[in-house]
Formats: C-alpha cells, sequence, structure tokens
C-alpha cells in the first residue's frame, strides 16, 4: 500500500512545485507595460483648499487640483482640520513647487510629492502633527515612523486626546458639508447630516 503512494504524492509534489514556479514567473502575455517614472510639474501654489489638498498654478496651463500623497489631514469640519489647512497655507501657498506626480486618486485628483526645494511638504505636515500617514488595510503607510514621533512629543492634532483620523470621522459623522468646506471659517463648517 504504501508503494502504491509514493507515485502519487511525487506526482503531487511536482504539481505543487510547477504551480509555484508559474506563480513566481513574469507574465508577458496581457501584461500591463512597466510603470513610468512619475513625471515633473512646477507651478505656484494658488490656494489651499484643506490639509492635503492644493491647487498648483502654471504658466499657459489650466491649474491642477492636487492630493498630497501619502498623508491624511484632518476634514475642515473636525478638530484640527482647519489648523491642518492652515499650515499648509503657511508653508507652501503663493510659493514655486515641484509636483512629482504618481497618478490620480478616487477623485479624480492628481495626486502626487509636493516639494518646496528639497522639502517634502506631506512628510513636513505628519512630522508636525498636522496629518496622519495614510493607512490602507494592510499598512500603516509610508509615513508612519513621522507620525510616532509626532504623536511622541504631542505636536500639532497629538496634542488632544482622542484624536480620530478622517476616515473614521467621516465613518461616523459623514462628509463635511460640501459648501461649507472651502470657504466657511472653522465655526461654520460642521458635517453633513449622514443620510
Amino acid at each position: 500500500m504504501q508503494a502504491a503512494k509514493r507515485p502519487v504524492m511525487r506526482w503531487l509534489a511536482n504539481l505543487a512545485a510547477a504551480m509555484l514556479l508559474v506563480a513566481l514567473l513574469p507574465s508577458t502575455a496581457g501584461a500591463a507595460p512597466p510603470a513610468a517614472a512619475p513625471t515633473s510639474v512646477q507651478g505656484i501654489v494658488s490656494r489651499v483648499s484643506d490639509g492635503d489638498s492644493v491647487w498648483l498654478a502654471r504658466p499657459g496651463k489650466p491649474p491642477l487640483e492636487v492630493r498630497l500623497r501619502d498623508i491624511d489631514a484632518p476634514e475642515l469640519c473636525q478638530p484640527w482640520g482647519v489648523e491642518a489647512r492652515q499650515a499648509l497655507s503657511e508653508l507652501a501657498l503663493n510659493k514655486v513647487a515641484t509636483l512629482r506626480i504618481t497618478g490620480l486618486d478616487q477623485h479624480g485628483r492628481t495626486l502626487g510629492l509636493l516639494m518646496l526645494d528639497e522639502l517634502d511638504v506631506g512628510r513636513h505636515l505628519v512630522e508636525q502633527g498636522h496629518a496622519w500617514s495614510t493607512r490602507s488595510r494592510w499598512d500603516q503607510g509610508p509615513l508612519v515612523k513621522q507620525e510616532k514621533v509626532a504623536r511622541a512629543l504631542t505636536r500639532g492634532l497629538h496634542a488632544a486626546p482622542g484624536a480620530v483620523q478622517p476616515r473614521e470621522f467621516r465613518r461616523v459623522h459623514g462628509a463635511c458639508a460640501a459648501a461649507n468646506a472651502g470657504s466657511a471659517p472653522a465655526a461654520e463648517a460642521r458635517p453633513a447630516p449622514k443620510r
């Protein structure tokens, strides 16, 4: 009986090895072309929408609505939202910046790293406690070390206990009222009612 099982076990082991090999080999049939290197554009930060979104004006071209990559700042209608926008304004508004474009976000905004000379604006905002490192289901994000330092030093939004990440805030309270989000003073910006 044992001798009869050996060929079956060997065949199963060979099948498993072949399947693993096929899974590890890069597929060329129907594969997407390799991702292009990020494109860089230069312009002037003409508007700050919130703590992680700006408009980049470029000579002779339409302005780009930009979502800063790797960070998630508080919503304008949540605690520290207005302060996060103010910090970004003080840092970047009306300054020449380079945007390293990496794609589009889920809302169609240009996604990228905003650089002021050699300063990564998003990283700086996380280091100063004005934003969190972006999270995914399995990862705490690329700037988690900077976020932990800001939290340990109680910088910015981490100074008050109970700071809530924007994703959780939106889940509980809904999105900020669109009419208030870009133009209203902090006292008037409130979550939109959930439906």
